[in-house]
C-alpha cells in the first residue's frame, strides 16, 4: 500500500532540499571555484550544494518507495520534545557546565527520544561523543569553550 501522506511529505521535503541545493550552487559559482590543489572562495558552498542536491533527489526517490505499516501520519512527540530539550540543555549547560557535560547532556536527552534506545545505550553514545567533540572542537579546531566551568 502506497502511503500518499507519506509521500507527499518526503516528496515536499526532497525538493526543498534539492532546491537549498541548487541555490547554494548557484551562489557558489558566483565566485572562483579554483582547484583541488588551489581552492577558491566558491569550492565549498559548490561542494556543499551539490551534496544537498544529490541528497535532496535521493529523499524524493525515497517517496515513491512502499511502506508497509507506517504511513507517516502520526508524530513522535517524544523525539520532538527529547531533541528540542537536549537543545536547550546544551545552551545552558554551555555556558555553566563547559563542552564536557554540555555535549553529555545534548547527546543522552536527544537518545531518549528513540523509544528503541535504553538509558545505557544512551549513556555510551553520549560518552563516544563527548570524546569526539573533545577531539574535533577542543583540541582540533581550538574552540573557545572550556571543558569544564562552574558558573
Amino acid at each position: 500500500m502506497l502511503s500518499i501522506i507519506g509521500q507527499r511529505r518526503e516528496l515536499i521535503s526532497g525538493l526543498l532540499v534539492l532546491l537549498i541545493g541548487a541555490g547554494a550552487v548557484f551562489q557558489g559559482l558566483q565566485y572562483p571555484v579554483g582547484t583541488l590543489s588551489d581552492i577558491g572562495p566558491g569550492m565549498f558552498p559548490t561542494g556543499i550544494g551539490v551534496l544537498l542536491a544529490l541528497v535532496g533527489m535521493a529523499i524524493t526517490a525515497a517517496g515513491f518507495q512502499t511502506r508497509d505499516k507506517d504511513d507517516g501520519s502520526s508524530i513522535d512527540w517524544r523525539g520532538w520534545i527529547c531533541i528540542i530539550a537536549g537543545t536547550l540543555a546544551f545552551a545552558v549547560l554551555g555556558i555553566y557546565g563547559g563542552l564536557v557535560i554540555a555535549t553529555f547532556a545534548l547527546v543522552f536527552i536527544s537518545a531518549m527520544g528513540d523509544r528503541n534506545n535504553s538509558a545505557l545505550q544512551a549513556a555510551a553514545l553520549a560518552a563516544a561523543m563527548v570524546v569526539v567533540s573533545i577531539v574535533v572542537f577542543w583540541w582540533a579546531l581550538q574552540l573557545q569553550m572550556p571543558l569544564f566551568t562552574w558558573g
